[in-house]
């Protein structure tokens, strides 16, 4: 199935350089001002402190116009598949109208994503823009407290309840029977009521913001403005393409093994095309296994971005995501395969994470296949203990039920053609958005010690550009019972380099006991711990790229000297050897790089 879009029909058309750039602006504001009122007014620590939330502007036309500071997985697509089907289901739109989405069978990402559409029309009622609130759930109402359920069989496991682009505000006015289908649903009721709210309020302004935006220009403008907006974009995407290496390649990537799948894992494969002369670029996501019975399925929208993602970090950063460089991209899909479009009741309960990561990985290291120039490494693999779904009763508020998605750390990022790894990457599909959880700010919300967090030395994926290492954190319960929900990955199969880079150290997780003995734990698990027990996270780093021993020197001695790396691993994996005084010798370094090249050579031969 291609539904990327191709080249465009006619001539473009011409447009005042300095307004198209000043229009663009006014739009990201919008987004902008629509991310901060979520932002600030989010009742859950979700939102509030972990900033996992998009927020966009889509056409009249279904085609994506800005996503400013937003999650990549969340709406490079999948926000016009949301904005086609609230037309779909209903036809004639009003002002004052609000429609609640999650169904990943109908554009969403996965079902703990609730998202918000509200349809911006005029005077005479005519539809113009859709903009778009979507913001991850602290609890969705799954069978059990996490919105993670990577062993979930189907959606009746899951247990989410589903909203396919339902009208919850009509003529500005709460829809009350869905707010209380969520409220007798949700454990965190109340917690839910402020996020709604707060997603409701950041809607509207969206929605006021560009009504007093077309009032002022001029609405006709306005939809010109899109047009040439999406033309100039297509025209970047063009010409970015044209400065890569013609080529295909294909690249595997292996999630490790949960309930429900294979016992070796979901290995999926991407097959990219870069077509230089035609400025075209396909991903094809085809050949790749039926859905499984578990969670770990993609959405449609999750495999559009995804395969999206890996794009874009390989192509030139200043080409505009939106409906005009989507143009130049083509994504074949196959409805009923783990990586392409789901049929109810396939469960995507982990959609925007894991398997979804993979896909973007095997793209990347597919363009570094084809163009040396470009790609990346394995991202570190998504979603530990440390950035799970903790739960319980507080003792110190009287026994009240919590319910929240922990970020305190994540996957490391990959090394890259010319910079190192991005400690605080998390996954590849939010693409560093989401911010680190304060220790202080998560002891205060929640009854937990978090008892350690340090970065691991010598767990990068070596390389010329190295990847980040990982980390280790340590937490638990504190006079009460506490649940984490998780659904890790690169615990067996941990994060590739690319170009000669090497692969990371990978995850693991256990529990600590009381009496110091230590429980390991499973890939995919719900845990509970008591008091006096801990949670162990180790995070996966990430993969490198290009040789080891052609990284800088100097670069090599600066991980030393941080900590990063030891001067053990400088000498054995980088070739580098310093002295007592931690300065590099060279003559010992060149010798060092000599013989490790020579025995890669015989192995090899």
């Amino acid at each position: 199935m291609n539904t990327g879009g191709g080249p465009a029909a006619g001539k473009t058309r011409s447009f005042d350089g300095v307004r198209l750039a000043i229009l663009n602006k006014r739009f990201e504001s919008v987004v902008r001002k629509m991310a901060n009122t979520l932002l600030r007014t989010g009742r859950s620590g979700v939102l509030n402190t972990a900033r996992d939330f998009s927020c966009c502007i889509v056409t009249a036309g279904d085609e994506l116009l800005t996503a400013a500071e937003c999650y990549p997985i969340h709406v490079l697509r999948g926000a016009d598949l949301m904005a086609m089907a609230m037309k779909t289901f209903h036809p004639v739109l009003r002002k004052g109208d609000a429609f609640l989405h999650n169904s990943p069978y109908h554009g969403n990402s996965h079902a703990a994503d609730h998202t918000i559409l509200v349809p911006v029309l005029d005077d005479a009622g005519e539809h113009h823009f859709t903009v778009l609130v979507k913001a991850h759930q602290a609890d969705c109402g799954n069978s059990l407290p996490t919105t993670y359920m990577g062993a979930a069989r189907d959606v009746y496991e899951e247990g989410a309840l589903i909203f396919p682009a339902i009208k919850v505000q009509s003529d500005y006015a709460d829809v009350a029977d869905i707010i209380r289908m969520c409220e007798m649903r949700i454990r965190v009721p109340k917690q839910w009521r402020g996020d709604y709210i707060a997603m409701v309020g950041a809607a509207r302004i969206g929605e006021q913001e560009i009504d007093k935006l077309g009032r002022e220009i001029g609405w006709d403008i306005l939809r010109e403005h899109t047009q040439v907006w999406f033309d100039y974009s297509e025209q970047r995407m063009i010409s970015a393409i044209r400065g890569l290496a013609k080529g295909r390649a294909s690249a595997r990537s292996t999630h490790d093994p949960v309930p429900g799948t294979p016992p070796d894992g979901i290995t999926i494969q991407a097959m990219v095309e870069i077509d230089p002369e035609a400025a075209l670029i396909e991903v094809d996501l085809r050949d790749n296994p039926d859905s499984y019975p578990c969670g770990l399925n993609l959405s449609e929208a999750c495999a559009r971005s995804a395969a999206m993602v890996g794009i874009f970090n390989c192509v030139d950063h200043s080409v505009p995501p939106n409906g005009g460089s989507y143009r130049r991209i083509c994504i074949h899909l196959r409805e009923g395969c783990v990586v392409g479009i789901p049929r109810h009741p396939t469960s995507c309960s982990v959609a925007t994470t894991n398997l979804g990561d993979r896909v973007t990985c095997a793209v990347q290291r597919a363009f570094a296949e084809i163009d040396k120039r470009t790609g990346m490494g394995d991202g570190g693999a998504a979603l530990p203990p440390a950035a799970g779904v903790v739960s319980g009763s507080d003792p110190r508020a009287a026994g009240t039920p919590f319910c929240n998605e922990l970020i305190l750390g994540g996957g490391a990022g990959p090394g890259t053609p010319s910079c190192d790894g991005w400690l605080t990457m998390l996954t590849m599909g939010n693409a560093g958005m989401p911010f680190i959880d304060s220790i202080e700010v998560d002891e205060i919300h929640h009854p937990i010690l978090i008892r350690e967090r340090r970065i691991i030395p010598d767990s990068e994926g070596a390389g010329k550009f190295r990847g980040a290492p990982g980390s280790k954190i340590a937490f638990g319960p504190i006079n009460c019972r506490m649940e984490v929900g998780y659904v890790s990955d690169g615990t067996i199969n941990a994060a590739k380099g690319a170009r000669g880079g090497h692969t990371a150290h990978p995850a693991k997780q256990y529990k600590l006991l009381p009496d110091g003995k230590i429980e390991v734990l499973g890939v995919s698990a719900h845990v509970v711990l008591e008091p006096g027990e801990w949670i162990v996270s180790v995070t996966a780093g990430g993969g490198g790229f290009g040789s080891p021993i052609d990284r800088d020197p100097g670069r090599v001695r600066t991980d030393v000297i941080e900590g990063w790396i030891s001067e053990k691993r400088a000498a054995e994996v980088y070739g580098v050897v310093l002295d007592e005084d931690r300065q590099v010798r060279r003559s010992a370094t060149e010798a060092r790089r000599a013989q490790i090249l020579l025995d890669m050579e015989r192995r090899s031969g």
